[in-house]
């Protein structure tokens, strides 16, 4: 992923400045995880706060799901995720309101981290796919926003504080 950073978007009427935003996907990045190997079997580690950016409160996986079909298709206003692909493939399609960027995770020992306030869908799963989420935040359906055009407006007009 280029390391660069993008500049902020900056929306102006006339002289005045009326917003400026730093897009998020610039924070979307791969972790590496430690790969022991062994002839018995390889062995990776993941830790809250060291590996993982965050103390992990919750533990969820994605398993068994039917070809062509898609999961997420949200954001969060707080929670942070990685994202592991503990066997097989699948995509994971992130957007933060102003880009769009598709990862394509096929490894145990890597995690994408995905920020608040980036929309994420995954697709495009193998057969017998597992994926696995880590995040920081214990269950809470008003961390979530469902609803892609107020996303958009959220993003547009600066409501994720």
């Amino acid at each position: 992923m280029d390391s660069s950073s993008k500049p902020p978007v900056k929306f102006w009427k006339g002289n005045n400045l009326l917003i400026e935003k730093h897009p998020k996907l610039e924070e979307c990045k791969l972790i590496y995880f430690p790969k022991i190997n062994d002839v018995r079997g390889n062995l990776s580690v993941m830790e809250g706060n060291r590996q993982v950016p965050f103390e992990i409160k919750r533990v969820f996986f994605l398993y068994d799901v039917p070809s062509g079909a898609t999961r997420g298709g949200h954001a969060h206003k707080a929670l942070q995720q990685v994202v592991i692909a503990l066997s097989g493939s699948f995509d994971v399609i992130l957007d933060d309101g102003y880009d769009r960027r598709t990862f394509f995770l096929n490894r145990p020992h890597y995690g994408l981290y995905i920020p608040p306030g980036v929309w994420g869908e995954l697709g495009n799963f193998s057969s017998n796919s597992v994926a696995l989420s880590l995040v920081s935040e214990l269950y809470d359906e008003n961390d979530y926003i469902r609803d892609y055009e107020l996303f958009k407006r959220m993003v547009l007009e600066g409501g994720w504080k």
